[in-house]
């Protein structure tokens, strides 16, 4: 089968294409041929290195981190799915290459592709719910009576985040580029400030919960719309202590400790709360919210649609947000269709 992988750590540009025998599950797994993969930031992330010291992957690897296809094989213990069963997937870290011809995942990792879902909308949904769905349920408790500002709102995560929120029963605010204000507003935000017109930070306060999914400054500029005592989750911030406990590496406390001093400095100026977020594979929660999906409450957004072949410039677009010659991407998550 053919793989995309990553020779070395470091720049994408420097990613590869090679051959590999199609896998034989283990006792408990399956073997997926896959159809489309989603492109995540976290992508980019494990490529230039910025996880190796929690979770190692010997190079060269293959990238990607969910998928949507059909079962091509089971093992032997595998009691929840059947060779031809259409199914969508995050899998977990040790599972992570889906951005070739066949994957494997552990049976509990996986969930039946929803109905009404063709293969690249299944396909762009696993690991931005979930993250949507762990940032609100477990690393905080987003409710009826709860006030989430979610940071671009029409981005892959930003887009399935205002919807989960609201199926919580949350109060959303967002921020997004003028061109995409009415698409925030049709996926059910409350508030939407344009941030090319408007400073958010000065528009909205007293919030319960920040989902931070651009980093750096921002993350910093976000925690001031928060009510004391609220929580700003990031996604893409330095992580810290509890990055190194669910890695199983306890030892990497202290230097979680260090990389996240910033923002927790200025969360405790500001009496309130930093936690970072790298989400999990979890089956049963995909499960969960599959009728969510047949329904369309919640309904994916899917931006850019690469051939499996341009793997490459669908890497490019989620680094830089572009790709040199061709016109700015639609809003939505980012897809490889093999």
């Amino acid at each position: 089968m053919k793989t995309y992988q990553v020779p070395q750590y470091g720049d994408i540009s420097q990613m590869q294409w090679n051959e590999h025998p199609i896998p034989e599950p283990g006792a408990h797994e399956i073997v997926v041929k896959v159809a489309a993969g989603g492109v995540n930031p976290v992508d980019i992330m494990i490529a230039h290195g910025d996880f190796k010291l929690l979770f190692p992957q010997k190079t060269p690897f293959t990238l990607g981190n969910e998928f949507a296809g059909t079962v091509s094989a089971v093992g032997s213990e595998v009691t929840r799915f059947a060779v031809g069963d259409e199914v969508f997937a995050r899998p977990r870290n040790k599972n992570m290459g889906t951005f070739a011809e066949f994957a494997v995942a552990h049976e509990d990792d996986v969930a039946l592709k929803p109905t009404n879902l063709t293969m690249v909308e299944a396909a762009s949904i696993p690991l931005v719910m979930l993250t949507a769905i762990q940032a609100f349920t477990e690393k905080t408790k987003v409710g009826p009576r709860s006030k989430v500002f979610i940071q671009g709102g029409t981005g892959g995560l930003g887009s399935i985040a205002i919807q989960v929120a609201k199926h919580l029963g949350a109060f959303v605010a967002t921020t997004v580029s003028t061109p995409n204000v009415e698409l925030a507003k049709e996926l059910g935000a409350d508030v939407v400030v344009d941030y090319r017109t408007e400073n958010y930070e000065l528009a909205l306060s007293e919030y319960d919960v920040v989902l931070d999914t651009l980093g750096g400054d921002e993350t910093l500029r976000a925690m001031k719309v928060l009510a004391p005592g609220g929580t700003l989750v990031s996604v893409v911030g330095p992580p810290d202590t509890s990055l190194a406990e669910a890695a199983g590496k306890p030892w990497l406390k202290p230097l979680m400790f260090a990389m996240s001093r910033k923002p927790r400095a200025a969360a405790k100026k500001l009496n309130v709360q930093y936690k970072f977020l790298l989400m999990h594979a979890d089956g049963a929660k995909l499960d969960e919210y599959r009728p969510v999906l047949e329904s369309g409450e919640i309904r994916p957004v899917v931006g850019s649609v690469f051939a499996f072949e341009d793997t490459d410039q669908a890497l490019e677009l989620a680094e830089a947000g572009k790709i040199k010659g061709q016109p700015k991407p639609k809003p939505g998550k980012i897809v490889v269709e093999m």
